[in-house]
């Protein structure tokens, strides 16, 4: 992992249309109440799984609701062969400190995320 980031310099990055992958590893339930604009949605008891999606990424930001599990997400990422020349960083506090607007709903690739965890216990996170 390369560190954290605040917030308001991921919503720069964001309004700036840097090369920047939001990953959001809570539940599907809680993404779809309220993310980042543009985030993507891999919870984390499926990361080890999706990783490999993530490959060739450039800038990659966790993000999970307080800003302690995002970092345990940040270091498997980063260990990963496919992101490990890629800046890979925790969002500070979480999504509870997003000062930015929140998107609502899922897309479809969060809905068959939800189907796929809705077959057995949601993580904690």
């Amino acid at each position: 992992m390369d560190g954290e980031i605040t917030p308001e310099e991921v919503e720069r990055l964001l309004d700036e249309g840097a090369d920047l992958r939001v990953v959001d590893i809570r539940s599907p339930g809680a993404f779809a109440r309220g993310h980042i604009p543009g985030s993507e949605n891999v919870p984390m008891q499926q990361l080890t799984q999706r990783v490999d999606s993530l490959a060739g990424s450039e800038h990659i930001v966790t993000v999970c609701p307080h800003g302690q599990a995002s970092i345990q997400a940040a270091n498997l990422i980063k260990s990963f062969e496919g992101t490990a020349d890629a800046t890979v960083e925790s969002m500070a506090g979480g999504i509870t400190s997003w000062q930015g607007d929140l998107a609502s709903g899922t897309d479809e690739s969060a809905e068959s995320t939800a189907a796929e965890a809705d077959e057995g216990p949601q993580s904690p996170f």
